[in-house]
């Protein structure tokens, strides 16, 4: 089997989250089999094994979906044939263009979420808000991309639910779940509870991730801090401000890595109100780091944390406030089972499942290949 990576979501130094679950993946399946790399920019590379690297169009060109007539002739031009039927290219998203292709295909699905919480963000010009919430009024969109592939996988049993219930693919639906290198170095030992009450939110403002709740719950909470690690908005920082009163949130605009981990070490916990997510990385990235995490009672979370997690009915921001403050007595304990939940949630574990999805997935290549002849 040969294994063909799309790396072209990754931000040279700028990792985001589909940049992140395509860099975690890659490093973990190429310890199962060798891979190549399909980039658009050679700083993809970077953190990358030391693999063959085959160099595409950037995914947001208008020539992507005809993407397959070039990556059929990058294989028949490294394999001297003109079929490819031990070939499985997997793309971390599900616009990867199809059409043409001579080889296995598996795309993947993060979330569903914009097709539930159509409303476009506020601060995007008006134009844009427009053409984004008609693009969510229907499936059909999803459902033609799905067509193009021999699998699909998704980030979650929550996502592979809802393609299922919305009937998004014929195809099998896997699920590779999200990982983190935010893991504490083998054998440190159980944490104390940090002094202070700092506590942590990291996300987008966007309206379904519900920040408002977070600020109206720090506004009861008048021993603890509540810090904001992501960019703010225009508009959103005053608003928050006010709804945390007498409060006042602690705004970092973005931090890098090893910020990030520091707010998360210091923490008392790290909090969610969203209503809607397809994983939930910040969580697991926090429970990796011994950090407990107090958040909204959604499949997702549940999926993530289980019962290691404190949950709290969605919009319910004395439900916030209590919980976080039930924390000064179960502290250690909560410390102890998010860490150890953590990690079994392992890029390893993720990539064995992609591994036997890519499989199936040029099984079924294969089979439907030799029925066309």
């Amino acid at each position: 089997m040969r294994v063909l990576v799309d790396c072209r979501y990754i931000r040279p130094g700028r990792p985001d989250g589909i940049g992140r679950y395509t860099t975690g993946l890659v490093r973990a399946l190429d310890r199962i089999t060798p891979v190549e790399l399909l980039v658009s920019d050679p700083r993809q590379r970077d953190g990358l094994p030391d693999r063959p690297a085959h160099t595409l169009p950037a995914p947001t060109g208008p020539g992507e979906p005809l993407l397959a007539r070039r990556v059929n002739r990058i294989i028949a031009g490294t394999s001297g044939t003109h079929g490819s039927p031990d070939v499985v290219v997997f793309s971390p998203m599900q616009t990867m263009g199809t059409l043409g292709r001579r080889y296995a295909v598996v795309l993947t699905v993060h979330d569903l979420i914009y097709y539930r919480h159509p409303a476009p963000p506020p601060w995007l010009p008006a134009p844009v808000r427009a053409v984004w919430r008609a693009y969510h009024l229907s499936w059909w969109p999803q459902r033609l991309l799905l067509a193009g592939a021999d699998a699909v996988a998704c980030v979650s049993t929550a996502t592979a639910g809802l393609v299922a219930e919305h009937r998004l693919s014929r195809r099998e639906v896997a699920v590779v779940p999200d990982a983190t290198d935010f893991h504490l170095p083998p054998g440190t030992p159980a944490r104390s509870r940090p002094p202070g009450g700092r506590i942590v939110y990291a996300g987008s403002f966007m309206p379904y991730k519900d920040v408002a709740t977070l600020a109206r719950a720090a506004a009861r909470l008048p021993d603890h801090e509540l810090h904001l690690v992501s960019p703010v908005p225009p508009g959103v920082r005053a608003e928050l401000e006010r709804l945390a009163a007498p409060a006042r949130p602690v705004f970092h605009d973005g931090v890098d890595d090893d910020g990030y981990r520091a707010l998360l070490d210091g923490a008392t916990a790290l909090v969610s109100a969203s209503r809607d997510e397809g994983f939930g990385l910040p969580v697991l990235e926090a429970m990796a780091r011994g950090c407990p995490v107090v958040v909204s009672d959604i499949p997702a979370f549940r999926e993530v944390a289980g019962d290691a997690g404190v949950f709290v009915a969605p919009g319910d921001d004395a439900g916030f406030a209590a919980a976080v403050a039930a924390l000064d007595t179960t502290w250690s304990a909560r410390s102890d089972a998010v860490r150890a939940r953590a990690a079994r949630q392992t890029w390893d574990v993720a990539a064995g499942a992609l591994h036997a999805a890519l499989e199936r997935a040029l099984d079924r290549h294969r089979r439907t290949a030799r029925g066309r002849r």
